[in-house]
């Protein structure tokens, strides 16, 4: 039987602006992207640690994580991420499908968590949303990941086709491959890119926005700074 007690918690604003709180009974460590914490008891301490190295920096992750433990007392924290979107919460155990994030979607995890760092080769990388490189989540605990737009979860049985830009996280045992939308003419005038064909059981956590769509939008919008000729 398993010593790791899930963490008592609430995600509220959802799902445009969440932010989650934690309770923390005495003595227990929780793990925090660098520059997430909002708010905590003066009691709950705070250490940071390098991890991950050269891969870390190079996935595009913060190389620094925080780790916060309720000293003497039970505590609570206050956590947010970077972008204005939903957070979810899955338990993981020991033994049981690990989890896959992109890049930027890991927020917090329980001490029982290990995060390592998984190159999923060039053309997957090149082609995917989630970069060369994926968080793998193993072990046993809470694990906490955002997004930037709401996060639904869709049950996977067979095969199901997702937009690239809108992935962001899914389960251990899912194959997957990276392909166009259509031919070569949708993809460049259909709006429609590439996308990911998930094959198996399992489950997949999409955002309902996406970043470079929202960077399209806002172009026309950009200042632009001109330069006058001189006589």
């Amino acid at each position: 039987m398993s010593n790791v007690k899930p963490l008592e918690y609430v995600i509220g604003g959802q799902p445009d602006f969440s932010y989650l709180t934690v309770k923390l009974p005495a003595g227990t460590m929780i793990k925090v992207e660098a520059s997430a914490m909002q708010a905590k008891d003066t009691h709950v301490k705070m250490r940071t640690r390098l991890k991950g190295g050269f891969r870390r920096i190079i996935s595009g992750e913060n190389l620094f994580l925080n780790e916060f433990t309720a000293d003497g007392k039970g505590g609570e924290i206050t956590i947010g991420s970077a972008v204005p979107g939903d957070i979810k919460r899955l338990f993981l155990t020991e033994g049981g499908p690990a989890l896959f994030l992109q890049s930027s979607s890991f927020l917090a995890s329980g001490s029982g968590i290990e995060t390592t760092t998984k190159f999923q080769g060039f053309i997957k990388g090149f082609f995917s949303g989630a970069g060369f490189f994926l968080i793998k989540c193993s072990g046993e605990g809470d694990i906490f990941f955002n997004s930037y737009g709401g996060i639904v979860e869709i049950q996977i049985n067979d095969e199901f086709t997702i937009d690239n830009n809108h992935i962001v996280a899914f389960t251990e045992g899912l194959e997957y491959s990276v392909d166009k939308f259509g031919g070569y003419k949708s993809l460049f005038f259909s709006g429609e890119g590439l996308i990911t064909r998930f094959r198996g059981q399992g489950r997949v956590w999409i955002q309902t926005r996406a970043m470079p769509s929202l960077i399209e939008w806002l172009n026309p919008f950009r200042r632009v700074v001109t330069k006058t000729k001189r006589n």
